[in-house]
């Protein structure tokens, strides 16, 4: 497991495929795999906030983790398993702001760590936060934005969400260039985070927390 560990983190997505494949022929178990992953995440998370690693760097290692998340999904059905799914996470840009490679970066991750996710896209009203909350009924919302205006966006998505009643069954992270603590308190989230890896691993704690 550490040698695709290692090659996740190195970037070497050839060489990441080819040693996932192999585990899964010698040990039909897809677990390994994916726990790889896991550890893989939190290592990169780590250059990140060292200045070792950039978002260029995280847009290849969140490609390489699903292009390897795949492969162990693959196996999984075939040994007519189903994947656990340790949370179901809603995210998207919100309204005004049309980037996305933050918030693909995140969905690539999760997806890899095990979240469900649903993508709701870019320039993402309230009203859709507050719809997709009610159908999908996440344990996580995740609000994206780069441009300032996106904070006070944030702010009116997270206040529809609890005029709406649903506050209270989710928590809220939001992402972005412009976010900080000060931003967190004035939307009303439960955490922020300006690194992809940082927000998986808040994400994956509050699951822990979560079914205990």
């Amino acid at each position: 497991m550490k040698e695709l560990v290692n090659a996740i983190v190195e970037l070497d997505e050839r060489k990441s495929y080819e040693i996932a494949k192999r585990i899964l022929e010698e040990t039909r178990d897809p677990r390994v795999v994916l726990e790889a992953i896991r550890e893989a995440a939190e290592i990169i998370g780590e250059k990140y906030e060292k200045g070792e690693f950039f978002v260029a760097d995280l847009i290849l290692a969140g490609e390489i983790m699903k292009t390897v998340s795949d492969l162990a999904r693959q196996k999984l059905k075939e040994l007519g398993e189903a994947r656990k799914v340790i949370g179901k996470l809603v995210i998207g840009t919100v309204e005004g702001d049309v980037h996305d490679i933050g918030k693909n970066i995140v969905i690539s991750m999760a997806e890899a760590v095990g979240f469900e996710v649903i993508d709701l896209g870019v320039d993402v009203p309230p009203s859709k936060f507050v719809e997709a909350i009610k159908q999908y009924q996440p344990d996580i919302v995740g609000m994206s934005g780069l441009l300032t205006v996106a904070i006070d966006s944030m702010k009116r998505t997270v206040d529809e969400i609890t005029k709406a009643g649903l506050r209270k069954d989710v928590k809220i992270i939001i992402g972005g260039g412009r976010v900080d603590q000060y931003a967190c308190e004035y939307v009303g989230a439960d955490a922020w985070t300006t690194d992809a890896a940082e927000g998986i691993r808040i994400m994956l704690k509050w699951m822990e927390e979560k079914s205990k």
